[in-house]
Formats: structure tokens, sequence, C-alpha cells
């Protein structure tokens, strides 16, 4: 892999990670139709994974240090924020039903479903989700506040996420709009629980390279992942910015205008 595609590959996994339009799919649409040619995909799997995760870590850090403390206070039994102690809570249930199934049916996906009719098929029925969960939150203002019992089913939704081609951020953000929370709330809860699952998605992706044995250019990859983290850090700010004043619309209409032009493409043209 030469250092051009490894910026390429950083600039679509920084933009896309915390964007509701999944990274993963464009990364196969990009293998696939652009024909984009690099070695191991586990390696740069893997490595842009962990940027991405450690960009989140970096912004985040503020809220993340007050839920270790949090943590800690709780485990000496001293006095905590009710507010902060519900968050925590929130996370680490949400945070189950995507390592159990994530572990489990992970390696059933990308063996069968990593292509690109499947991911242009999967952003078309994403983007019917995301505007039925627009639809309910016109219908439906925001009514409610993040419980533990959300944050389980928030956590639900982001199974999605393992169909090649569904955003994780979409499926959570529109799952906590359709639960009765803002979109701004459910976009920083889905940042937030995002954290554990694409950090130890990208360790396992390295742990596997290191079993297999695989080849990897160091140096692409680590310029990669740096692209990867800076566009990463902008895009959070933004997107949390965007949020508090714009809907999904944007994002559904990107994803239906990529999906209809991807399958006219492949049955078609190719």
């Amino acid at each position: 892999m030469d250092i051009l595609t490894a910026i390429i590959l950083g600039l679509v996994q920084g933009v896309m990670e915390f964007l509701p339009v999944s990274a993963n799919g464009h990364l196969i649409l990009f293998r696939e139709i652009v024909d984009i040619e690099y070695v191991n995909q586990l390696a740069v799997s893997g490595v842009l994974h962990l940027a991405t995760a450690l960009a989140a870590i970096f912004y985040f850090w503020n809220d993340i240090w007050v839920l270790i403390q949090t943590l800690m206070r709780k485990m000496g039994r001293l006095p905590v924020n009710e507010k902060d102690l519900m968050l925590l809570y929130a996370l680490l249930i949400g945070t189950i039903p995507g390592v159990i199934l994530g572990f489990l049916l992970e390696p059933v996906f990308e063996k069968y479903f990593a292509n690109a009719l499947t991911v242009a098929v999967v952003l078309m029925v994403s983007a019917f989700f995301f505007m039925y969960a627009e639809w309910r939150y016109y219908m439906h203002p925001p009514h409610g506040e993040l419980t533990v019992n959300k944050g389980f089913k928030i956590g639900l939704f982001q199974i999605l996420a393992l169909i090649p081609g569904f955003s994780r951020t979409g499926a959570t953000l529109a799952g906590g709009m359709l639960l009765g929370l803002t979109r701004y709330e459910s976009t920083r809860f889905s940042f937030l629980l995002a954290i554990p699952l694409t950090l130890g998605f990208g360790l396992k992706k390295l742990l596997d390279l290191i079993v297999v044995e695989g080849e990897a250019d160091w140096l692409p990859l680590i310029i990669g992942a740096v692209v990867s983290f800076v566009v990463a850090l902008i895009v959070i700010h933004l997107f949390l910015n965007f949020i508090r004043r714009h809907s999904l619309w944007p994002f559904i209409w990107y994803s239906l205008i990529l999906s209809s032009l991807t399958i006219y493409y492949l049955v078609f043209v190719q």
C-alpha cells in the first residue's frame, strides 16, 4: 500500500466513522468500485479503527474522566452525581449486546456480506430507517431522559452496524431518537458508546493480523492513522454542532443517491 492510498483510506475512515453513513461500507465501496489495491486489510482496518477510537477518547476525555471518577466513588461507597451514574450504567449495559453479538456474528457478516452490492442495498434500507426516525421525531418530539433501559435498547440498535453499509452512528442516533431522546443527546451517547466497541474491533483486527502473520506496510498505515485521527476529531466536533440545529435529512439523501448510483453501476455498467 502506498502513502496516497493510506491517506485516502484514512480520510474515508475519519470522515465516515462518526457520521450516519457507514465508514466500513465506504471502505468496501472504495476497495471494489474505485479499485484501490492494498495489502492486508486486517492491518488497515485495525489501525484505522484504533485511530478513530483514540480520537473519540481524546475529544470526550473530560466526560470519560468524570465517569471513571463516578465509578471509583461508587465502588468506594461515596456520594456520586446521579446523572453521571445513570450515564455510566447506560453505557455499560448498552455495550453488552454489541460485544456479545459482535463477537459471534461479525466474522459471518464480514465473510458473506462484505461486498459492494450488499453495502448499496443496506445503505438504502438504512436511509428509510432514518426517515422513519425523523418522522417519529417530528410527530412525537423528545419527551424523556436517558435511562439504563434506554441505554440497553440503543445498544441493541448498535447491532445493526454489524451489517456492512449500516452506520453504527446512524443506528444508535436514530434509535435514541425513537426512544425519546433529542438528536444531540442521542449523538453524544452514540459517540461515547462507540468507544469500547471501536477500540475492541481495532484491537481484534490487529490480533488477527498477528495470528495470521500477515504483511503490513507500517509507514503508510501510521500516516493513514494520523490522518484518520485528526479528521475524526474535526468531524466529531462539527457533527455535534450540526445535529443541535439540523436533522438527518442531508445524510438520508446522500445514502439514497449513493446507493442508487452504486446499484446502477454494479447492475448495468460493471
